[in-house]
């Protein structure tokens, strides 16, 4: 650390990942005879939010979310992160919930639709992302974030008219229709808005109403957006500072570019983007600890379980002063648990990020590959389909949770799936070439019996009507599709429902509906069995026994494995005819197997 200092700094044993290359016996056996532990504690320290968490404060100020439903505990809910959309990308739209036509299909809906992305980066692949030490914002994403605080304002202030034109926002599209002519497709003209408001209106829209607001109202506009932003009240220097620049920016360009110039400032202020623990204030103990408090304490604590700013008790007992001690924590996470209306997003993040099942989906896939496993009908609804997995993945851990009964043993071993209609391929079975070729011939006798009832019929029509021209043959109906590589899971059973975006792709958008299944005896148990893991744990060509393995030997075992040296070569030969596990013999290299005789058999 001291010799980098000048050149950046030492943090490779920070990586939580360094974890596992601690002496286990050490870690979790008897201490030796005269050692004793000081009392735990935690550095002060600012982690920068989460790529999801930010996009969800920005949400917030755009969209409102459904309360939650009971009877449908999947659907997506105010409180719950933003999902990604049909491509996989974490996006928020601007008045899908006000679009009420549009000219085109699917991808002209999806370049039509205004939508901004994830801004902040995110700089793991694989595994718990969620430290201090790994993350900042860079000026890339300093002036990205500028950029979107501009469209969210307008939004805000002026709803889809800040984005279409003020004929495209009516309730009917006939009226309109001298206007909609020619081909508009994937351009935002080519959009129709309902005109009832479904945006939050906030003190922001109020001080864009008026033309020569109040300080009163410049004031609660900055409050407002300051809180929405870094879940904590301003102070009054603080409300000061960011009130002067508005009224700067207000008098220079005028009220409406002057009051999104100076509102954008707050979305790059600390808290908007950082959440401290630097216990600036409170009592130092005997071990020169300070405990959290107040707002400090109250906000590590909403962090742990939500992505929105505090609900309004967590909020009260804060200002109250009523966050302050163990007991207090206590009560607010207790409180939180056990109401479900509370969404807990981070949670489920966490298992996101242990199990790293959310990965198939960008994994791009060779197609004469996929059509070689059975995906043959349509290789490119494999990616939809991958993300469609990892929404139902995510409900069935929340279930798993909800039922609070062995949970680490249920999600290794349960025969319960949550599915759509096009998971039965990848829930089937792999054909042998014995069985394939069975299918091929029982499907081939189908036709032939079919082409032989209808000569039959034919026959039979002349010999009833021996002085008639027999009517013209019906065009025959295509066979039906029949999937020789796979035999398909029958999976049936109760209505399910999964978080899903935004309308994104017209009507072709993700559905949250999902059925809750059982998947066929004897092939599949747990998570580390389902289309999700296994293709996220895959590479372009071949499912992967060695990354399979890997993780099985770091996160099940808590087993260590050096990064591969610049001097391997670390790919498998290009042997198409061979078999996964025929080309790993070049693993059992004396060199490669020292690592290799931990993960290969696991994986396998």
């Amino acid at each position: 650390t001291r010799v980098m200092q000048d050149k950046g700094g030492f943090r490779d044993h920070l990586d939580p990942n360094k974890g596992n290359f601690v002496d286990h016996q050490l870690l979790f056996g008897k201490l030796p005879k005269g050692i004793k532990l000081a009392p735990t504690s935690s550095p002060t320290r600012i982690w920068r939010v989460t790529p999801q968490e930010h996009i969800t404060r920005l949400n917030e100020l755009i969209n409102k979310e459904p309360e939650y439903r009971p009877e449908r505990p999947g659907l997506r809910t105010h409180g719950d992160v933003v999902p990604t959309n049909h491509g996989g990308e974490l996006k928020i739209y601007f008045g899908t919930d006000r679009i009420i036509k549009w000219q085109g299909g699917t991808v002209a809906y999806a370049t039509a639709v205004k939508s901004v992305p994830a801004i902040l980066s995110s700089a793991r692949k694989h595994g718990l992302e969620n430290y201090p030490y790994f993350y900042t914002v860079n000026s890339a994403e300093t002036t990205q974030i500028l950029g979107v605080a501009n469209d969210i304002l307008r939004y805000m202030a002026d709803g889809p008219l800040s984005i279409a034109h003020a004929y495209q926002i009516t309730d009917d599209p006939n009226s309109i229709a001298d206007k909609m002519v020619g081909d508009l497709r994937g351009l935002p003209t080519s959009l129709i808005y309902s005109t009832k408001v479904m945006r939050p209106l906030t003190p922001v829209y109020d001080l864009f109403k008026e033309e020569t607001p109040s300080e009163e109202q410049q004031r609660a506009a900055v409050d407002f957006l300051f809180e929405a932003l870094t879940f904590r009240i301003p102070t009054p220097e603080e409300s000061d500072i960011y009130l002067e620049i508005l009224k700067n920016t207000v008098e220079k360009l005028g009220n409406k570019d002057g009051a999104v110039l100076g509102l954008s400032s707050i979305f790059l202020d600390r808290d908007a983007l950082f959440r401290a623990e630097l216990a600036e204030t409170g009592k130092v103990d005997e071990h020169g600890r300070i405990m959290l408090q107040d707002w400090d304490l109250g906000l590590a604590v909403n962090h742990a379980l939500r992505y929105i700013k505090p609900d309004e008790q967590l909020r009260a007992a804060i200002i109250d002063g009523r966050m302050r001690t163990k007991e207090d924590v206590k009560r607010e996470v207790e409180r939180m648990l056990a109401d479900n209306s509370i969404r807990k997003p981070r949670v489920l993040q966490f298992f996101r990020d242990y199990f790293d099942y959310d990965l198939g989906g960008y994994i791009c896939k060779d197609s004469k590959a996929m059509t070689a496993a059975g995906l043959a009908n349509n290789p490119n609804q494999h990616y939809r389909s991958m993300f469609d997995a990892t929404a139902s993945t995510d409900r069935l851990i929340e279930i798993i949770l909800a039922e609070d009964r062995d949970v680490f043993k249920q999600l290794l071993t349960t025969d319960k799936v949550v599915v759509t209609r096009s998971d039965d391929v990848y829930f089937g079975k792999q054909n042998s070439p014995e069985e394939r070729q069975a299918s091929i011939e029982a499907a081939k006798k189908a036709q032939e019996e079919v082409v032989r009832k209808a000569a039959a019929e034919l026959e039979a029509w002349k010999k009833a009507n021996p002085d008639k021209e027999p009517p013209k043959p019906k065009k025959p109906k295509q066979p039906p599709r029949v999937n020789h590589t796979v035999t398909v899971a029958k999976l049936t059973g109760t209505p399910e429902y999964a978080r899903v975006s935004r309308r994104s792709f017209g009507n072709g958008s993700m559905k949250p509906e999902r059925q809750s299944a059982t998947v066929p005896a004897g092939q599949r148990l747990g998570i580390l069995t389902h289309p999700a893991w296994l293709v996220s744990h895959s590479d372009a060509m071949d499912n992967h026994a060695i990354l399979r393995g890997r993780w099985v030997w770091e996160r099940l075992l808590g087993g260590g494995i050096p990064d591969v040296p610049i001097t391997v070569d670390a790919m498998l030969p290009d042997e198409p005819d061979a078999t996964l596990r025929e080309r790993m013999r070049v693993t059992r290299e004396s060199y490669c197997w020292t690592c290799h005789k931990k993960m290969d058999p696991l994986g396998l």
